[in-house]
C-alpha cells in the first residue's frame, strides 16, 4: 500500500514546489486551528472559525478546480474516489453555511461544530493517506511541481466562503470563481474593518457586507454556476 504523504519527508513528496508538500502545509496549518478552536466559545470561537473558512474554501475550490481533473484523468477509479471527496466538500460547504445562519445562540451550534471538525479531518486523511499516495505514483516530479504552481495560483483567487449552491466541478466552479472570489474578499475587507470600526461606522459597514452576500448568492444561484456536477453534489 502507498504511504501517507503524512509520513514522507519533503524530498519524497517532491520537493517544497510539489502540489503533496503545498497540499500538507496546508493540512497542518488547519490542524492548528481544529486545536484552536477545541474549547473556545463566543467571539474568540468565530474568529478562529473565520480563519478556517478562509483556508478550506479556497484550498478546496483550487482542488476541485486543478487537481481533481488530473486524478479523473490518471487513476481508474478517480472518478468514484473524487465523488467522494466532492461530497465531503459539498458537506462542509453546508455545516459552515449552516453555523453562519444559526449564530452564537443556535442551540444545535455544538452538534454542527463537532460535525464539521469530524468532516474536515476525515477529509484530510482521506486525502493523505488514501488519494495524494496514489497520485503521486502517476505523475513525476516535475508534474507534481508544475499542478502545485497552478493549485497554489488558484488557491490565491479562489473564493473564501461557502457556496453550496455552485458546482463542485468544472466548468460551474471555474465560471464562478472570479465574481465569487471578488465578493468574498470584497467582503472579508469589510468585515475586518467593521471588527476596528468606530461604533457608529458599524451599522454601514454591515450593511455593506450584507450587500455583498445578497450578490454572491445571486452569482452562485445562476445556471452557469451548477453546471458540471455528475451525479450533482451541490444543492
Amino acid at each position: 500500500m502507498p504511504r501517507s504523504i503524512a509520513d514522507q519527508t519533503e524530498e519524497e513528496l517532491g520537493g517544497p514546489g510539489s502540489v503533496l508538500v503545498r497540499q500538507r502545509k496546508d493540512h497542518v496549518e488547519l490542524d492548528r486551528l481544529l486545536q484552536d478552536l477545541d474549547g473556545s466559545t463566543g467571539r474568540t470561537q468565530e474568529e478562529v472559525l473565520t480563519r478556517i473558512d478562509r483556508l478550506v474554501f479556497s484550498h478546496a475550490f483550487a482542488e476541485e478546480t486543478v487537481i481533481w481533473p488530473v486524478v479523473r484523468r490518471v487513476l481508474p477509479d478517480g472518478e468514484a474516489i473524487t465523488l467522494q471527496i466532492e461530497e465531503e466538500h459539498q458537506e462542509v460547504n453546508e455545516l459552515v453555511a449552516a453555523l453562519e445562519r444559526g449564530g452564537l445562540d443556535d442551540p444545535q451550534r455544538p452538534a454542527l461544530l463537532a460535525r464539521l471538525v469530524e468532516a474536515l479531518q476525515a477529509d484530510v486523511r482521506e486525502e493523505e493517506d488514501v488519494l495524494f499516495p496514489r497520485l503521486q505514483e502517476h505523475l513525476d516530479v516535475a508534474e507534481l511541481r508544475r499542478l502545485g504552481r497552478r493549485w497554489d495560483l488558484v488557491r490565491r483567487i479562489s473564493p473564501t466562503r461557502p457556496h453550496p449552491t455552485v458546482s463542485r466541478r468544472p466548468p460551474g466552479n471555474a465560471l464562478s470563481a472570479l465574481p465569487l472570489s471578488l465578493l468574498d474578499r470584497s467582503r472579508d475587507a469589510v468585515d475586518a474593518g467593521v471588527r476596528r470600526a468606530p461604533a457608529r461606522l458599524v451599522p454601514v459597514g454591515e450593511a455593506v457586507s450584507r450587500g455583498l452576500a445578497v450578490l454572491a448568492g445571486l452569482v452562485e444561484r445562476t445556471p452557469p454556476a451548477r453546471r458540471g456536477d455528475r451525479p450533482p453534489t451541490s444543492r
